[in-house]
């Protein structure tokens, strides 16, 4: 139903001054699912809301989140992500969404927060890399990795290692964290004006460690109030 009158709501969006706009699909791994119908109708509503955005002058982020939720793998989360974002670019194409004027907002392939196994960073890192240079047309100037519920820590060496690994990368790859951007300056801001000044400070912190990750860069070191925190929220919603 969010597509119903999206066109018109757009063009508002443009004249009010916007240049971008988000439309998150989420999926979930589980035994019998994603289902086939489920990747084919989420990458559907993806393709339809890119081409209308991109009819009214806007640059459509394309979010389909793989969940974390859930006790399953890492080898599990990178072919259920590579079959998310097969069946998005294919329904790109059928809709002749202009790739180059687009950014991708994914999941990083980790295993289910439940998972017993443990994987390291750097399997993380391959996993990533390896499901997006199979899936992910050159074409996309940009992919703006969402947090998931990771803590702010583990999210910046994730990306940072994402970044740092050989391979097939013709994308810039960066960040379009939330919780990992602002646990730390809500847990000094508390609400109070007497802290903004600290939150401000927590949030430059975050914001430099990150910019330092989207180049492969980052050393660690950067403390800030809630940085090894784990952030998941089991079924994750706006």
């Amino acid at each position: 139903k969010g597509l119903d009158g999206l066109s018109e709501r757009c063009a508002q969006y443009k004249k009010d001054g916007a240049q971008f706009a988000k439309w998150r699909c989420v999926l979930k791994i589980q035994q019998y699912t994603p289902s086939y119908q489920a990747m084919l109708e989420n990458a559907n509503v993806l393709a339809r809301y890119a081409s209308i955005c991109q009819q009214n002058g806007l640059v459509p982020i394309v979010e389909p989140e793989v969940l974390p939720d859930g006790e399953h793998d890492l080898e599990t989360a990178q072919k259920v992500t590579e079959q998310v974002l097969a069946f998005t670019y294919k329904a790109l194409a059928d809709h002749h969404v202009y790739l180059e004027g687009t950014l991708l907002k994914p999941n990083m392939v980790t295993a289910g927060m439940s998972c017993t196994k443990k994987f390291s960073k750097e399997d993380n890192a391959r996993a990533t890399i390896l499901a997006l240079s199979r899936t992910v047309p050159p074409a996309v100037p940009g992919v703006t990795f969402l947090s998931g519920g990771q803590s702010e820590e583990d999210a910046t060496q994730n990306l940072n290692l994402i970044n740092a690994i050989k391979g097939p990368k013709p994308w810039a790859l960066t960040f379009s964290f939330g919780r990992a951007l602002q646990a730390s300056v809500l847990k000094v801001w508390e609400g109070k004006d007497e802290n903004v000044a600290k939150a401000q400070a927590e949030l430059i912190t975050r914001a430099k460690a990150n910019g330092l990750a989207a180049v492969g860069k980052y050393q660690g070191g950067l403390d800030s109030a809630a940085g090894g925190q784990s952030l998941f929220v089991a079924q994750h919603a706006y």
